[in-house]
């Protein structure tokens, strides 16, 4: 018994922590800078840039000297005879210091260099390219949300209207005012109406998990919107330029690339220079035999090297014959920088025609909406005239469903209208390069 006890208390005790949901009352740009912080993509697209970064940095050290160090030991048998002599090497060691400098590559360096520098420009546009595909997702997501869950209030104001015409259907069928059928018929739609009530709770639920997902929330998180005001403004003869544009610059990039290819296949033609300069210190040889004393008498004689000498050198490289090897990279390296353009205006068209119709789909936006506002206006005059009229008995049943029915698509349509363009004005600053 006593062991029961101890179990129902501890459920008892268990149930807040069980029923608790963790809440968030967010606005969109919250969501923003969440989704921003906690996406492996955009965190992927600054390492990138990092990368670029030292890339940059490399290829700046090709202009400067390169200085190198080496040390050989060495253990040598047998000893090598020299003209009668024994020339030992057991232990023989040998260390230097060179320092190479390019001085004319026929623009390989500077190419390279211009090469590295746009390859940062690149991936910096990658990084706002990521950046705003995120935001863009989460501005769906969001405004979808907010969609669904005003359409889920609208259509629980909308089951107390039902519920509240079934009663008074159901009392005047009582009274002998109104018939079975009426009332059935009222059932009907009440039935219909909770149906789509359930459905777009459903779609609630699922908006609510894929935005707990791009703002690293768990999938269980209670979100609350906070952003339910949409405030709207007329815009027209909106600016559809595309220079702006990450995926442009990036195109742009790319031509540049390929120039610089094109440069570097040249210097293979060209000569090269360099100079450098080294020092190297040997010791440990050591020289045994027999030197004549005078008189022809021989005595031994041993000697240890030990010396120090410098080097400086001066190299030219010039290619000269290779079957038109050069010639060919050159045509090839011109090839794909036309390459590279054609692609460049390619996309520069549509890019333009995203950007026009982004812009025509924002102005069209408000357009919608001031058209869904004059429909919920006549809606709520329709509703309460008709709700009027079959309060005296001078409408019928069908005419008053028939208003609330067109009152609910009103308000419906406003939601969407409203919800739309906010998802097409970030859309609009997408396509136009301006979305930060």
């Amino acid at each position: 018994m006593k062991r029961e006890i101890l179990t129902a208390i501890c459920i008892i005790s268990a149930l807040p922590a069980l029923t608790a949901q963790e809440k968030l009352t967010l606005t969109y740009e919250q969501c923003r800078e969440m989704a921003l912080k906690k996406s492996e993509e955009l965190l992927q697209a600054k390492n990138r840039v990092h990368q670029a970064e030292l890339d940059n940095k490399i290829a700046g050290t090709a202009y400067l000297p390169n200085v190198s160090g080496s040390a050989i030991g060495a253990y040598i048998l047998p000893d090598l005879d020299m003209m009668g002599m024994e020339l030992r090497m057991r232990g023989t060691y040998m260390a230097g210091l060179s320092l190479t400098q390019p001085v004319y590559t026929g623009g390989r360096i500077n190419a390279g260099k211009r090469m590295a520098k746009i390859g940062e420009e690149v991936a910096g546009e990658q990084l706002r390219m990521t950046r705003m595909e995120i935001i863009v997702e989460v501005c769906n997501s969001y405004w979808s949300y907010v969609a669904v869950g005003e359409k889920v209030k609208m259509l629980e104001s909308y089951v107390v209207q039902m519920d509240t015409l079934y009663g008074q259907v159901s009392t005047a069928v009582k009274a002998g005012m109104a018939t079975e059928n009426d009332l059935l018929r009222v059932e009907a739609e009440r039935s219909n109406i909770r149906y789509q009530l359930q459905k777009a709770s459903n779609g609630k639920e699922m908006c609510s998990m894929s935005l707990c997902r791009l703002i690293g929330a768990d999938s269980g998180t209670a979100i609350e919107a906070a952003d339910t005001v949409i405030a709207t403004c007329g815009m027209q003869n909106l600016a559809a330029g595309i220079e702006k544009r990450p995926e442009l610059k990036m195109l742009q990039g790319q031509v540049g690339v390929v120039e610089q290819q094109l440069r570097m296949a040249r210097a293979e033609m060209l000569p090269t220079i360099g100079s450098s300069i080294g020092y190297t210190y040997f010791g440990n040889i050591k020289m045994n035999g027999y030197a004549d004393a005078g008189g022809g008498t021989m005595v031994p004689y041993s000697e240890e090297f030990r010396e120090g000498m410098g080097t400086a050198m001066l190299s030219i490289s010039i290619p000269v014959f290779h079957w038109g090897e050069g010639r060919k990279k050159v045509r090839k390296a011109r090839y794909e920088l036309e390459n590279a353009q054609l692609e460049l205006e390619k996309n520069r068209k549509l890019l333009s025609l995203e950007a026009e119709q982004a812009a025509n789909n924002l102005e069209e936006s408000v357009f919608m909406i001031e058209t869904a506002i004059a429909g919920v206006k006549h809606a709520d005059e329709n509703l309460r005239v008709t709700r009027n009229r079959y309060g005296a008995a001078m409408a019928t049943l069908t005419e008053l469903l028939d208003s609330q029915s067109q009152w609910q698509q009103a308000k419906s349509n406003l939601i969407e209208a409203k919800t739309q363009y906010k998802i097409y004005e970030t859309q609009y600053l997408r396509a136009t390069g301006a979305l930060e």
